[in-house]
């Protein structure tokens, strides 16, 4: 048994941040082919496009802003013309900020948290999920975070754009799944990546004490799991959360 995604069309937002990247390539390294979205990182992007054409599957790159119905609508088009459907959407993008504490964070970061964050899913959803209604059968799958579940102190803006993520996520798994699309979240603790390795930073005494597996968890493994819900494997799980944290975050029951 594995992973098989050959002759699927796979979007994956934010593909050239530290994440996305690694699942773009592991996506393409199972036979699918890949949308590439970025909002600036041109160089990063074309990397990654020449990367998955080297492996013998088709890629195209689509520059948008995920925050912005008009932009997800002209990556549709261009998805579209190119592909002519959609099987996979990986909600990876998010914007970056400083955080702190509720009474010192401005506005504008939690507005940027939603927008990312719940927009983005909703935009998302309104392009491409007629599509995968039209031929029953698709797969979405969020990155939400860990953070959602400890809501530690300077936290607030992220954990507060990741739980409206995940009430939309939740809602859209009930509301599409009779069509055959299952709508789940990968939930990373915090993870090695590129960037960490370069600086040589990839422990943390303190954070790994903390974790049951001793350790914190590589770009890598949560791109397998994005994989597995991308796959046929997975095709009776929806509507979940799930925790890639080595055990740091276990949901309830």
């Amino acid at each position: 048994m594995k992973i098989d995604l050959t002759g699927r069309i796979a979007l994956v937002t934010g593909a050239t941040g530290d994440l996305g990247r690694v699942m773009v390539r592991t996506l393409a390294e199972c036979g699918a082919d890949v949308v590439i979205n970025y909002h600036s990182n041109e160089k990063k992007a074309k990397e990654l496009l020449e990367e998955v054409l080297a492996i013998g599957k088709r890629g195209i790159l689509c520059k948008g802003d995920i925050t912005k119905m008009e932009d997800i609508l002209n990556m549709k088009e261009k998805v579209l013309h190119e592909f002519g459907t959609i099987d996979i959407l990986v909600a990876t993008a998010v914007i970056q900020y400083n955080w702190k504490n509720i009474l010192e964070q401005s506005p504008e970061d939690y507005l940027s948290q939603f927008n990312s964050c719940v927009m983005q899913s909703v935009y998302l959803a309104k392009a491409f999920v007629p599509i995968m209604i039209e031929k029953n059968y698709g797969r979405i799958i969020g990155i939400n975070t860990e953070c959602s579940m400890q809501a530690f102190v300077t936290q607030s803006a992220y954990v507060a754009g990741k739980r409206g993520m995940d009430g939309i996520y939740r809602v859209l798994a009930k509301e599409i799944g009779e069509h055959q699309i299952t709508v789940n979240q990968v939930a990373p603790g915090w993870t090695i990546s590129e960037r960490d390795r370069d600086a040589h930073s990839e422990h943390n005494e303190g954070y790994e004490k903390a974790v049951p597996l001793k350790r914190r968890g590589t770009d890598q493994e949560i791109a397998n799991v994005v994989a597995f819900l991308a796959s046929d494997l997975s095709s009776f799980i929806t509507g979940a959360y799930i925790p890639v944290s080595g055990g740091n975050v276990m949901p309830g029951i």
